[in-house]
């Protein structure tokens, strides 16, 4: 059976799902309108029975910590993750308005909760990720040798997009952190040439799929995912916006062939993320 990795979701709480901030999401037709319907909390089990019953036999799961406060804390995902270590890897979230400590969140979740990475959001900060307040986070990650997830492309929510361009912004930070393993989530649309051509240039660069169907990636990923591209794209889906089974239901159209499926689906993830064989 092939193993399928999850690189970007999120264990919903009520108020993730219910937040205004995501009001343009819950008017598309997507498993996030009808979860915000039912008021609570989404429990670890429920979530991750699914992904199992779809496929799925990882996940990341972030944690949300914006500008108005949590959405998921990152002790929720440290429970996840001890209530299932075979299955859950965290990715942690800081307030990055105060550098100093957003660095030490990231190492205690790092060293005492064996998270893989650190996720940012610029447009949920409204910064694109050269700025300088994000800059102790990439030393750190370097340090603690987990991986940078980053958004790139435009927002879904009604934010501005301008912070989410691979180029010039995200290309400063590869330049500027070689060591730093970097994976851009949500394609990054429009500018889906402008990530590959980071892909390109940086050994350390990756891009996942998440808020994507597989129908809908764009011609020119699928191409560079056939071709140059096998080790350097991963599988995701964004949920509670997009479910596993959502985002695999027309894979086979894509014609990837055996080994490059193999290394989209989880070999890539595993590379990108250091994980264990």
């Amino acid at each position: 059976m092939t193993e399928i990795i999850d690189a970007w979701m999120q264990i919903p709480s009520r108020s993730f799902l219910r937040d205004p901030l995501f009001a343009s999401l819950r008017r598309w037709p997507t498993a996030w309108q009808g979860l915000a319907e039912k008021d609570r909390d989404l429990e670890c089990d429920e979530v991750l029975q699914g992904f199992s019953e779809q496929g799925v036999s990882k996940v990341f799961a972030s944690a949300w910590v914006g500008p108005r406060g949590e959405l998921i804390s990152n002790e929720s995902v440290a429970l996840a993750v001890q209530r299932r270590p075979e299955q859950v890897f965290g990715i942690a979230s800081v307030d990055i308005r105060q550098p100093m400590a957003a660095v030490r969140v990231l190492r205690q979740y790092v060293k005492n909760h064996g998270f893989k990475g650190l996720r940012i959001l610029p447009w949920l900060w409204g910064l694109p990720p050269d700025d300088r307040r994000f800059y102790p986070l990439y030393a750190e990650c370097i340090e603690l040798d987990v991986t940078l997830c980053v958004q790139v492309g435009h927002a879904g929510p009604l934010m501005p997009s301008e912070p989410g361009r691979p180029i010039p912004y995200l290309d400063y930070v590869a330049h500027e952190f070689p060591e730093l393993r970097i994976v851009a989530g949500h394609i990054g649309f429009p500018w889906v040439c402008e990530m590959i051509s980071l892909m390109m240039k940086y050994p350390n660069v990756y891009v996942d799929t998440s808020a994507y169907k597989a129908s809908r990636y764009p011609d020119e990923l699928v191409k560079y995912l056939r071709g140059a591209g096998g080790g350097k794209v991963l599988f995701g889906t964004n949920y509670p916006m997009l479910t596993a089974a959502d985002c695999l239901q027309d894979l086979a159209s894509l014609e990837l062939g055996d080994e490059v499926a193999r290394l989209f689906l989880a070999g890539n993830a595993r590379r990108a993320f250091k994980l264990p064989d």
